[in-house]
Formats: C-alpha cells, sequence, structure tokens
C-alpha cells in the first residue's frame, strides 16, 4: 500500500517516478499515488518517466488519470534515459515536458506480436483440437499461421489503436494531426529533436524540472523540496533487492520476461530495440 500521509503538502512538490514497461502492477501503483498528490494537496507534481513503455489500455488510465489532476496541480513531466511509446502517452498527460538532450524517445505506434511454434509442433509430433465458437475465436493461436482475414482485422486494430495515440499527442502539444503522423511513424528520437518536433517544451535535467514545477505554483526554486511517493515493497522483495540488484542484468530480464509472457498476443505502445 501507498505510504500514509496526514500533514497537508502545500509548500513541497510531490515526485512520482515511472520505470520500466507499464502494465498493471505500474498503473495501480500510480493511480494510488496520484490519489495521494491530490489528497495531500501538493500544488504541484513532478512526474520523472524512464520507460520504453507497455501496454495500451494502462497507459491510456494513467494518462486519463494525470489529466483529471491537472485541474488541481501544475504537472511537469522529465523524461529520462528514455521515454517511449507509452512513455511519451503518459508524458502528453502533463502541462510541460523537459527532457535531456540524448533522452531516447518517440517510437509513436503500436506493435502486436504473436507466437508461431507450428513448425517445432510437428517435429514432435504434438498437434491441438480446437473447438470454437466462430472462425476468429483462436486468433494468434501459435500453433498455427495468421489467415489473410486474421491478419485484416489485426490490422485495423493496430490502426485505430494508433489513431488513438497520434490524436492524443497532436491535442496535448497543440499540434495538427498531420504534422503528428510526419512523425509518429515508429521512428525513435533524441530529447532536443523532440523539441524542435513540439513533442517536448524545453531540454533540462530532472532538477531542471523541478524548479520548473516550483515557479509554475510560486514557490522558491531554492528552497522548495521534493516529496516522492512510493509505494511501501514487501520484506521479501527488499530482501530479493539486497541481493539482486534492480538494475542488475538478472533482475531487469526477469521482469522483462515477465512481461513478455503476460502481453503476449496484446497490442503494445512499446519500443522494443
Amino acid at each position: 500500500m501507498i505510504w500514509p500521509f496526514k500533514l497537508k503538502f502545500r509548500k513541497q512538490i510531490a515526485r512520482i517516478e515511472i520505470t520500466g514497461a507499464i502494465g498493471s502492477t505500474t498503473r495501480k501503483t500510480v493511480l494510488n499515488a496520484l490519489k495521494v498528490v491530490e489528497e495531500g494537496k501538493f500544488p504541484a507534481l513532478l512526474l520523472r518517466i524512464d520507460s520504453p513503455g507497455g501496454t495500451v489500455g494502462d497507459s491510456q488510465e494513467i494518462y486519463s488519470a494525470l489529466k483529471r489532476l491537472t485541474e488541481k496541480v501544475k504537472i511537469v513531466a522529465s523524461f529520462g534515459n528514455i521515454s517511449a511509446s507509452g512513455g511519451v502517452y503518459i508524458g502528453m498527460g502533463a502541462e510541460h515536458i523537459v527532457a535531456n538532450p540524448g533522452t531516447i524517445t518517440g517510437s509513436i505506434g503500436v506493435i502486436l506480436r504473436g507466437n508461431n511454434i507450428e513448425r517445432l509442433l510437428e517435429k514432435v509430433g504434438v498437434s491441438f483440437k480446437t473447438i470454437k465458437s466462430g472462425p476468429y475465436k483462436d486468433i494468434l493461436a501459435f500453433d498455427r499461421e495468421l489467415t489473410e482475414p486474421e491478419k485484416e482485422i489485426l490490422q485495423q486494430l493496430i490502426d485505430t489503436t494508433y489513431q488513438q495515440f497520434v490524436q492524443t499527442i497532436a491535442l496535448s502539444r497543440n499540434l495538427a494531426i498531420d504534422t503528428v503522423k510526419s512523425f509518429a511513424d515508429g521512428r525513435i528520437f533524441s530529447g532536443e529533436q523532440a523539441v524542435v518536433l513540439g513533442v517536448v517544451d524545453r531540454l533540462g535535467t530532472e532538477e531542471d524540472a523541478r524548479r520548473w514545477a516550483a515557479e509554475l505554483v510560486g514557490l522558491d526554486p531554492e528552497k522548495t523540496r521534493c516529496f516522492t511517493i512510493e509505494e511501501r515493497k514487501p520484506l521479501w522483495n527488499r530482501l530479493l533487492q539486497g541481493r539482486v540488484p534492480l538494475g542488475s542484468g538478472m533482475s531487469a530480464g526477469i521482469n522483462w520476461l515477465e512481461f513478455e509472457l503476460a502481453t503476449n498476443g496484446q497490442p503494445l505502445w512499446l519500443y522494443r530495440p
């Protein structure tokens, strides 16, 4: 659960950090943290994003919650090492965005992948018999190729989700739809390029973003501090992190594998290098 707060933080800036692939766990954690920001009556929020993106629905729910919060709280997003695809979408929920010159961002688009191990199953003599209510009930089944009608159905799904992404960026950044489409083709670009494109407001560090947030609400940037809102982790989780550093290859690999298995066959706003 989120740390309990009893005081009113009218002279502090709340800080929420979004890292790693965005999924249901991230959504729950961030939505709870945003409630704390609202109930604690923080005047401003510094949203630190270091994420390659993730699931569409979870990104949309976080974005919607941020947009609602902007009616009461000034929000400045700070793009870290990478803020791509769904990370960009979430950033659109902030009124202002700061990025490092070398931040990897962009990758605006949708991707959907399924696994086809039909040939492997044939080699080991395994086959599946499927009884279904309609021709598309087992779309993206791992034991056969997609049919042409199925490819068309999935492409329509991807196109619709892509339009949602483009429209959100156009609305949030006051850009024409055609302008957004000119760079929303899946390409990645730097923070410096993002400023030119209109996706980001200015270049700077997280500290620059903090100072900007303070200025927006009339607080002294020299005296105002951030209050990071984070989830209290279970004891076993903290002990595991002590043995396996969170940023280690092993830890990151386990987290990524879990995400891949959980989102197989889902449309994703995700940068896949």
